[in-house]
């Protein structure tokens, strides 16, 4: 891909290669700016990026699109010149920051060879770009600054959409042809060692701040290589911002602050894109310090805050169909890790029977997710996972299973404005002759819509006042601050019943 490699001393320049000036060289008039102003024009060209990432309708004309082919080309004129000049593994060995202004100072030195005619902005704009195709993610590292972003889709080589507050809009970003998309996606899976290619199209990934990722290459991806990435925010979220943004009450949130502080077995239940992950790590974080917690994830995207984590991941099989570690394979090695707290970031199959026998086995206090529309529904997926593993067990006995080993579930959904709210927070209580019998602690009441077509709606108690887990929270000396939140509940939905 990348040719020939010289190293950055004085080497005769062949075809397409620059020398590196010596010191007291002086620059060539159209180099780049001085260091003053390219860190101006730096800061101005990123958030005229990061602008344009918001062009929704990105409504294209014939003129754009030869725009963006002669930008392409004058592009790789310089990049091949660019890689033609240095050495790449000697590249590798600099910090981000040097390498950066070694890329800028030869890209100067290019252009101005070549007589390349463009504008400061222009030039600024093109050195970013280079800069990120050789050291970052190329045309994503705008939309992967934006703290604003949840998801990044990328179709193919020429549309690429971002979710940003729950709707999902079209951006300019373009990469220069689906050679270009391949090489970008394998640089970020091949962080965490492992490949995307015909023969493995499918590749599960993270980026290095826990972003989950998710690649499907041809022949599958019919129009070019598919990359979904799953943001996250660099300040992690907290109970109390979810508060402020209206996922659940002040009431609620002190219960799931009580649940995560007295070690209750917590199912978190939701559909794609409706917090699961995000709520997860909102509770782990009352975990107590001195607490041993080893989490199981297919891709680790759990960022827990206490000092003593074992983070574990699923590995795939190899070219030979050999070497995968499932999800199994880690809770039941983690059993031997003397684990006080087990987290599964995803339960998806017969995992499930083994966390389950987790609970049950002394490691009060273990969370996981799964994908369900309702607390009822998500009972009733656990017991699907496990017939589907291979038990031959009576329906009855996995259900006696579930009741004693899961206290709460909690239910996250994606509203259709795109808001995310905490719909349900239910305890298990036990069997009914062969029913699994549940009730509602908080639940989420939709009563209207308002002028910007943003859903109305409200956190309302079920007047439970004494829930079964009442007798764990006396016992973690929490009793009274569970008795004042639900009475306090209470209290505000009798007073706006009364109106």
């Amino acid at each position: 891909m990348f040719g020939k490699r010289t190293t950055f001393g004085g080497n005769t320049p062949g075809v397409g290669e620059v020398p590196r000036p010596v010191p007291s060289m002086a620059r060539p008039e159209p180099a780049a700016p001085a260091p003053s102003q390219r860190r101006a024009s730096d800061a101005d060209s990123m958030g005229a990026r990061m602008r344009s990432a918001d062009d929704v309708l990105d409504v294209r004309t014939p003129v754009d699109a030869q725009r963006d082919k002669e930008y392409f080309q004058t592009k790789s004129a310089i990049f091949n010149a660019l890689i033609d000049s240095i050495d790449l593994s000697q590249l590798a060995t600099m910090e981000q920051q040097s390498a950066r202004e070694e890329i800028r100072d030869i890209v100067g030195e290019i252009i101005a060879l070549k007589s390349i005619v463009m504008s400061i902005s222009e030039q600024e704009d093109l050195l970013e770009d280079i800069c990120n195709d050789v050291l970052g993610y190329g045309p994503l590292e705008p939309l992967l600054a934006r703290d604003d972003i949840a998801d990044i889709m990328v179709n193919g080589s020429q549309k690429c959409y971002i979710e940003v507050g729950g709707k999902v809009r079209l951006t300019n970003v373009r990469f220069r042809d689906d050679a270009h998309l391949m090489n970008v996606c394998q640089r970020i899976v091949s962080q965490v060692g492992r490949r995307v290619d015909e023969g493995s199209p499918i590749c599960d990934a993270r980026l290095p701040d826990g972003s989950r990722v998710n690649v499907i290459a041809p022949p599958l991806a019919i129009d070019g290589a598919a990359l979904t990435i799953r943001k996250f925010k660099k300040d992690k979220l907290t109970l109390q911002q979810l508060v402020k943004y209206g996922s659940i009450s002040p009431e609620g949130a002190e219960v799931l602050r009580i649940l995560g502080r007295v070690r209750a077995n917590v199912l978190i239940s939701g559909g794609t894109g409706s917090g699961k992950t995000t709520l997860l790590n909102c509770l782990t974080a009352f975990i107590e310090k001195d607490e041993r917690v080893i989490t199981c994830e297919d891709s680790a995207e759990l960022q827990l805050q206490q000092p003593h984590v074992v983070r574990l991941e699923t590995r795939p099989p190899n070219l030979e169909g050999e070497g995968e570690i499932t999800m199994r394979d880690l809770i039941k090695n983690c059993l031997r890790m003397r684990p006080e707290r087990i987290i599964v970031g995803e339960v998806r199959g017969p995992e499930s029977f083994d966390l389950l026998q987790a609970m049950n086995t002394g490691h009060d206090g273990s969370m996981g997710t799964l994908h369900a529309n309702s607390p009822r529904e998500a009972l009733s997926r656990l017991e699907s996972m496990i017939t589907m593993g291979g038990y031959s067990l009576p329906s009855r006995t996995i259900r006696e299973m579930v009741v004693s080993s899961i206290d709460v579930i909690v239910q996250a959904a994606r509203l259709r404005d795109g808001s995310r709210r905490i719909t349900h927070i239910s305890e298990v209580l036990g069997m009914e002759g062969d029913v699994i019998v549940t009730q509602d602690i908080f639940v989420y009441d939709i009563l209207g819509e308002d002028s910007n077509g943003m859903l109305m709606g409200k956190h309302r108690s079920t007047g439970i006042t004494k829930p079964q887990f009442t007798e764990r929270a006396r016992y973690f000396n929490e009793e009274a601050n569970l008795v004042e939140a639900l009475e306090k509940a209470n209290v505000e939905q009798h007073e706006l019943m009364g109106r």
